[in-house]
């Protein structure tokens, strides 16, 4: 087993929750709740993290055990997953492993249910098992509860009317039950159907149980597709939420594998800071991820930032501390001398450890999850508290301020050849990001493409309100872009007569990288680059990369609105008829947006990439 997991923030202050709420994603995942020891007191899962992490801090609680609980929060952790099923079965190990102390442990809580199907009797019986595979028949699963088993075997009396009755009651019977009468069951109990017309029912059964379920969801397409042609809308809706649930029940589940022993490790970095993702997986089932927080700068190493960080972190990992090391490790960058490592790590383990970079299937899917975990983390890290406390005094001593600096705003333009052109306001102060302040312009009555005066009606608007009593002064005025731009606020500050706020342009480097940009200074009219390890600098870089982000979704939106077009519609290479198949295969657009990239490329005619294009279409919108 891993050692225990500590907490990623300090547990001997208060928690934060607003904090922690502002930069949590809202992506599909478990959540951690700790004490001030770093004891796991509580493990959830979630299909919004964002909404239902926040449920346990509303002023309104009613019971008196939340309540409790959190009073005993002193740190959060979270790991986002890819659906809300994977999230079931990372909570199911988590509690098994971690036993939290408010979370309730079941006595049947021993093994994933299973369907078993058997293959001794002359009419085999479908049902739910758990346990050690000793029967003679076919498993099929795990699957994430005993709920979705039910859930699949119902399903599976009205596809292919198997019995599913116990043996003793088939043997008895003299006329057929209640489930023959409804459809439910061919009546083999008492001959109604011939053996080998039975065998079609189980063969049919087991290809859907192996995944191969196209042919039937073509089938109840087809169905659909009759009944409402017909008029027969109750039916077309009754096969399209079988269609639903078909999608849901085959949802694949990444979790738990045959896959043995192995650590997914990830990297993520920016403005100087980086994040080191560990997912564990032991016995095939995952217990979790870990963040480590290096710093990436001052580096002298040669090679890619995360290269450099693995190169330093692996060692020290496995072989300055008690980690167990697996028999694979994935990471999401090659090592500068993967053969050593390999060499080191098995003479350290005393078995065979392989170190791999380019994976598929499974584990394609663990190292994203990693990728996905690593980012959210050091977004949550970069916006903590003591991180920017840090930065505001550095940029403090940076601009030679007389006091810090509580309140900077940064402005950005956002168009498409000159398309639904908005402009974006966003707030930043010592707590982090005020969203609440945030605000967004649509700009009418300009050249198409012409950011200089896009920027001059947004700062216009903005400022007279400023000027007027109805919005916060601030500090510090942040303009995406150099002296051409910021000319344009020098020119509505000089017009409104506000002389007190320091204007600085934020210049992107050659290529685009982080690391060469600079400020340009309103009032010296100069350039100053700052060290790429600046605190300054990236609270600068932060705020932008905010400001650009959130003009990008608004123009989008925008944009959207303007075209009164579905989602489906923007995606390259997704014509009216694949749209309308990959909708009729889902049986609508909430369950399709729901869907995950493989589940979309089990359709017929989507490829992996066109899947992977109508998932980001869906969810490129959340942190």
């Amino acid at each position: 087993m891993p050692a225990k997991e500590k907490p990623q923030t300090k547990t001997n202050t208060a928690f934060d929750s607003k904090d922690f709420l502002k930069t949590l994603s809202s992506q599909p995942g478990v959540y951690k709740m700790l004490d001030e020891s770093g004891t796991v007191i509580y493990v959830g899962k979630a299909k919004n993290l964002k909404n239902r992490v926040s449920s346990y801090f509303l002023k309104n609680v009613s019971s008196p055990k939340t309540k409790v609980l959190v009073s005993k929060i002193a740190a959060m952790e979270t790991t986002v997953t890819h659906t809300e099923n994977e999230a079931l079965l990372l909570e199911n190990n988590l509690i098994k492993t971690l036993k939290p102390r408010y979370n309730v442990l079941y006595r049947d809580d021993k093994s994933y249910p299973y369907i078993y199907l058997s293959s001794q009797d002359k009419f085999p019986r479908l049902s739910v098992y758990r346990g050690k595979h000793r029967a003679k028949g076919d498993y099929f699963g795990p699957y994430p509860s005993a709920a979705a088993v039910r859930e699949t075997l119902n399903l599976m009396q009205k596809l292919f009317p198997i019995r599913q009755c116990e043996d003793n009651f088939f043997k008895n019977r003299s006329r057929p039950c209640l489930q023959y009468q409804i459809k439910r069951c061919t009546g083999p109990c008492t001959d109604m159907i011939s053996e080998q017309d039975y065998a079609v029912d189980v063969r049919h059964a087991k290809l859907f149980l192996n995944g191969k379920s196209n042919e039937v969801i073509d089938d109840l397409v087809n169905q659909m597709e009759q009944a409402s042609q017909a008029q027969q809308y109750e039916q077309a809706a009754i096969l399209r939420d079988q269609i639903v649930h078909l999608r849901q029940i085959l949802e694949k589940q990444y979790i738990h594998t045959d896959a043995g022993d192995v650590d997914v490790i990830a990297v993520s970095h920016q403005d100087g800071l980086g994040c080191i993702q560990v997912i564990t997986v032991r016995g095939g089932r995952s217990l979790g991820s870990k963040a480590f927080y290096p710093k990436a700068n001052n580096m002298v190493e040669e090679g890619s930032v995360s290269q450099i960080l693995l190169n330093t972190f692996i060692p020290q990992y496995y072989l300055s501390s008690n980690h167990a090391i697996p028999s694979e490790i994935i990471t999401s960058e090659i090592l500068t001398d993967t053969e050593l490592m390999q060499q080191v790590l098995t003479e350290q383990a005393g078995f065979k450890v392989t170190i791999k970079n380019k994976v598929r299937g499974f584990r394609q899917r663990w190292m994203e999850m990693a990728q996905q975990n690593a980012n959210q983390s050091l977004l949550q890290y970069i916006n903590s508290k003591q991180t920017l406390l840090q930065r505001f005094d550095n940029l403090q001593t940076v601009l030679k301020l007389d006091e810090l600096p509580t309140r900077i705003e940064c402005f950005d333009i956002s168009h498409s050849s000159g398309e639904s052109t908005v402009a974006s306001c966003v707030v930043m102060t010592p707590q982090g990001f005020s969203r609440s302040d945030y605000r967004r312009f649509n700009i009418k009555g300009i050249t198409p493409g012409d950011d200089y005066a896009a920027m001059k009606q947004a700062l216009m608007r903005r400022y007279q309100r400023v000027k007027k009593g109805e919005a916060k002064q601030p500090d510090i005025l942040l303009i995406d872009g150099g002296k051409g731009q910021v000319k344009q606020a020098e020119e509505v500050m000089q017009e409104l007569q506000i002389t007190d706020i320091m204007l600085i342009g934020v210049t992107k480097g050659p290529g685009r990288k982080a690391s060469f940009d600079t400020l340009f200074m309103a009032n010296t009219h100069t350039q100053v680059r700052l060290p790429a390890d600046s605190a300054a600098m990236h609270l600068t870089q932060q705020v932008r990369d905010e400001a650009h982000r959130f003009a990008i979704s608004g123009h989008r939106a925008q944009r959207q609105k303007t075209r009164n077009t579905s989602v489906l519609e923007s995606i390259p290479g997704l014509g009216a008829k694949r749209r309308q198949q990959v909708l009729k295969q889902f049986g609508g657009l909430q369950e399709l947006a729901r869907a995950g990239v493989e589940d979309i490329a089990s359709v017929h005619g989507i490829s992996e990439k066109l899947a992977q294009l109508i998932y980001d279409a869906f969810h490129s919108g959340q942190q």
